[in-house]
This record gives C-alpha cells, sequence and structure tokens, in this order.
C-alpha cells in the first residue's frame, strides 16, 4: 500500500521526512527485499479485517541503519464496518534485541 500518513515519530526513527514518503508505496521502497513478502502479507491481512500484533522485521533508515520494528497492523473500518484501509503502528526494539543477543 501506499503511505498516507507519516508521523513525527516515524521520520525520527527512519530519517525519512513526511514529504519524502507520502504516496510511495511501503513495501516496495522501505523494507528490506527478504522481509517484503512478510510484511505485504501482513498489511494484506489487515485490509481483509486479519489484524496482526507483534511482527518483528528490520527495517532501513535513510542513512542505512538497521533499525527492528515490532509492527501492529489494525484493520481501518466506516462507520458501516467497511474496510477502509489498514493502520500500521510501529515500535523502534532495536535497543531491546540487542540485549537479547
Amino acid at each position: 500500500g501506499r503511505v498516507n500518513e507519516w508521523n513525527n515519530k516515524a521520520a525520527e526513527i527512519t530519517g525519512f521526512a513526511r514529504t519524502e514518503v507520502m504516496g510511495q508505496n511501503l513495501v516496495q521502497v522501505y523494507i528490506t527485499e527478504e522481509y517484503r513478502d512478510s510484511v505485504r502479507g501482513v498489511l494484506d491481512n489487515a485490509l481483509k479485517g486479519r489484524e496482526a500484533a507483534n511482527f518483528e522485521f528490520p527495517l532501513y533508515t535513510s542513512d542505512k541503519r538497521r533499525v527492528d520494528v515490532l509492527l501492529n497492523a489494525t484493520t481501518r473500518r466506516d462507520v458501516s464496518g467497511n474496510v477502509v484501509g489498514m493502520l500500521g503502528v510501529g515500535q523502534d526494539i532495536t535497543e531491546r534485541k540487542m540485549a537479547e543477543a
């Protein structure tokens, strides 16, 4: 899917400004090739009403640093219950993953 919201924290974590990512294909542009299919699957499932919690994947920042992300993908519905999109909420868990290693 295409990015239609990018908050300040996402910009801080990734180094990509809102203006850079708006309208871009999130999976194709910002997800590493080895994780594209699984991330796309999580996002597509949320668009079908099947939400995901605690899905982990790496993301690379604008300066090529690896950030480990914990993603929750939630279905967005209108007042009639129709699916109108999905909301992905990611958390930077890089430090936690390093401490576990």
